[in-house]
């Protein structure tokens, strides 16, 4: 694989892979190792950066024909798409295919999402807020699972800081463990909106494409985007954790708004100011009366 982006290639994550006429979803492992174009040499690789070449498995989500390159160059050659730019990210050759691909099948279930979520008497949903550190985002989320827990309905919650105690344990925060953390996230929100429940998700997540990929795993109307708005300067002064103090003394790097970039939603489903006089209760029950009026709450 030729890997053509400025954004490196990130393992696990989803792109879309274009192999003759067909188009379909696709991740990449971790290369098996980078090539030196100068040397040849073979080189311990995590991820591919711009113009870096490197060998690595390719898993499709459904079964598409090819030939291995040597054999044939039409059908044996792919180009990668990022799913949310569109834009080609990357080309690569087929050398052969695992031995172990025909050997995982999707089991398809007889209980569905609907079968599940007919027993809470509530349509499935994620509810992922997202803004600066200090901003409120946990706060809110846990006034909105408390209100709905108090009208009979069955959620779970996902908070940023909670997730890395355990299944993100390993990531730190760079960009692309940032990424990753998210891919992780929005998969497990998957899973438990495909158990009928409501899932509130809060984590910074500042990259609008990580949270578009996360919008992209769920059915239409299943995701909704809080932005947890309360500005950096207000996000700072707070500084509850202590965490931007440390930022601005160097001893964190890669902090979110100070030496990271924060990317702020451009068409949230709900934009929460939590910098004014609104009170945060207030803030959850806005989150609740949206929740009701696009029938996510039946009751």
């Amino acid at each position: 694989l030729v890997w053509m982006a400025e954004e490196p290639l990130v393992p696990g994550r989803q792109y879309v892979v274009k192999l003759g006429t067909r188009s379909t979803p696709a991740t990449f492992s971790t290369p098996e190792y980078r090539i030196d174009v100068n040397t040849l040499e073979h080189l311990d690789a995590e991820r591919l950066e711009m113009n870096e070449i490197g060998v690595l498995g390719l898993k499709l989500d459904r079964p598409v024909p090819f030939d291995p390159y040597l054999e044939n160059h039409d059908m044996g050659a792919f180009i990668v798409i990022d799913r949310i730019t569109n834009g080609t990210v990357g080309a690569g050759m087929i050398r052969s295919a695992s031995r172990a691909a025909g050997d995982v099948h999707w089991q398809n279930l007889e209980v569905d999402k609907a079968a599940r979520a007919s027993l809470t008497g509530q349509k499935p949903a994620v509810i992922w807020f997202t803004g600066l550190s200090g901003a409120g985002k946990s706060t809110v989320s846990n006034l909105v699972e408390k209100r709905l827990h108090s009208m009979g309905h069955h959620t779970f919650a996902l908070d940023g800081d909670n997730v890395r105690h355990g299944l993100n344990a390993d990531l730190g925060f760079s960009d692309e463990d940032r990424q990753e953390n998210i891919r992780r996230v929005a998969e497990v929100a998957k899973l438990m909106d495909e158990a009928g429940l409501i899932v509130l998700v809060s984590f910074i997540s500042p990259f609008r494409s990580e949270r578009a990929f996360a919008r992209s795993l769920l059915a239409d109307g299943e995701f909704v985007e809080v932005f947890v708005d309360a500005g950096l300067e207000v996000a700072e002064a707070r500084d509850v954790k202590g965490l931007y103090a440390k930022a601005r003394r160097g001893e964190l790097a890669n902090f979110t708004g100070i030496d990271s970039p924060y990317e702020s939603p451009e068409a949230p489903e709900v934009h929460l100011n939590t910098s004014g006089a609104v009170s945060e209760e207030d803030c959850a029950e806005q989150v609740v009366e949206y929740l009701r009026s696009v029938g996510i709450l039946t009751r």
